[in-house]
């Protein structure tokens, strides 16, 4: 079997650090600043709430945690590697591991008690519906 080096698409030389390129340019390897695992987060909203959802493929439920906080809301855990079969001899872990964080400011707008997150296939929703008396009203003009 040969080793092909691998070129991560959509790269140019003006996207990069100075330190990426020298260090592509001496160890002949991408190398960038961003090693440790931080998943994908969509935030959205409509008239009755907001919607959060995070991409974390590979993390059991229990390894994740959400708080509240004065109204920033955190989702935290960890990607652990799973290493079982000490026979393998990795070429190359493309994949990102390890602790996160992603925090967020909510309005104070939203409803506290009406937080709801749902954990499926990797991907965590988290609702948060809005406060009745926020909630944006079509007034009629008589």
């Amino acid at each position: 079997m040969a080793l092909i080096k691998y070129q991560r698409p959509n790269t140019d030389l003006f996207s990069k650090n100075f330190n990426d390129i020298v260090d592509e340019m001496f160890n002949g390897s991408l190398n960038y600043k961003s090693d440790s695992f931080m998943p994908n987060v969509d935030v959205a909203e409509n008239d009755a709430s907001f919607e959060i959802s995070a991409e974390l493929p590979g993390i059991k439920k229990d390894d994740i945690n959400i708080e509240l906080d004065n109204g920033r809301l955190t989702i935290s855990g960890e990607r652990k590697f799973q290493n079982e079969e000490n026979a393998k001899n990795y070429h190359r872990v493309e994949t990102k591991y390890g602790k996160f964080s992603r925090s967020f400011y909510l309005p104070d707008s939203i409803n506290e008690e009406s937080i709801n997150a749902q954990y499926e296939d990797g991907l965590l929703n988290i609702t948060i519906e809005k406060k009745e008396e926020k909630v944006k009203k079509k007034i009629q003009i008589n």
